[in-house]
């Protein structure tokens, strides 16, 4: 998997596998949410924005574990695919951010009463946001791609410590973020009528952030192999055409 090439071809295969599924469970989960799932005897109609919202904020963070991962790898074993995909990850990863952070603004209003607090939560949701910028921006100032790649995979790996204090943050903390729903060690507090959609838009949106990955990293490994003689064989190129 480490060869670009190979990586190439696979990722084309299932690119499409991973992506038309994730289209058809997008739609029954958002049909099973905002039509088929009873309004919340507390928030009302309120509460349906949960099911763009909490699947944006799980992808949040877990796109950029995967990326701080991704990068650690490429550091330690000098693998230019693990640095591809952290670099392909990153933009996906800071649009649900910006996702999760909208929508939480969007239910905080007739919550809360006003769109943002200094909560635990959202700050340092809004943290993830700015490092994930941070990245992207740190690649985009060097034009040598081997010094971005030791840059910005540097700071992924730094920018870890951020996760756990997103996650446990309404624990450790006063907070006025809701606390968990659904992972307790009991039964989830959430019936199961509202729960079901929620976990397939969960494993629906997982699924569409692994088709559009998979379709970036062709296009960041297309980039970075551009002079190899597989590229210039695949598109019918000779070298030192066009």
């Amino acid at each position: 998997m480490a060869s670009p090439p190979h990586f190439y071809r696979l990722a084309g295969i299932f690119g499409p596998w991973l992506l038309w599924p994730s289209l058809l469970l997008l739609a029954i989960g958002i049909y099973g949410g905002l039509v088929l799932a009873p309004p919340d005897y507390q928030q009302g109609e309120g509460f349906r924005i949960m099911y763009v919202h909490v699947p944006s904020a799980y992808l949040s963070t877990t796109i950029y574990a995967m990326m701080a991962v991704t990068s650690a790898i490429g550091l330690i074993w000098r693998i230019k695919l693990a640095h591809a995909v952290a670099a392909s990850a990153a933009p996906i990863g800071a649009s649900f951010t910006a996702v999760a952070l909208v929508t939480g603004m969007l239910w905080g209003k007739p919550m809360w009463g006003t769109y943002w607090e200094w909560d635990p939560r959202l700050t340092s949701e809004l943290i993830l946001l700015f490092i994930y910028f941070g990245y992207m921006s740190l690649r985009a100032s060097f034009e040598d791609i081997s010094k971005a790649d030791r840059a910005s995979g540097l700071l992924a790996v730094i920018g870890v410590v951020n996760l756990p204090i997103i996650h446990y943050s309404v624990i450790w903390w006063s907070s006025l973020h809701q606390g968990p729903s659904i992972k307790k060690l009991g039964a989830p507090s959430i019936s199961n009528d509202m729960l079901w959609p929620l976990l397939l838009l969960i494993g629906a949106s997982t699924l569409f952030f692994g088709a559009m990955l998979l379709y970036r990293v062709r296009a960041e490994v297309l980039d970075r192999e551009h002079n190899s003689r597989w590229v210039q064989d695949l598109f019918g190129e000779t070298p030192g055409a066009g």
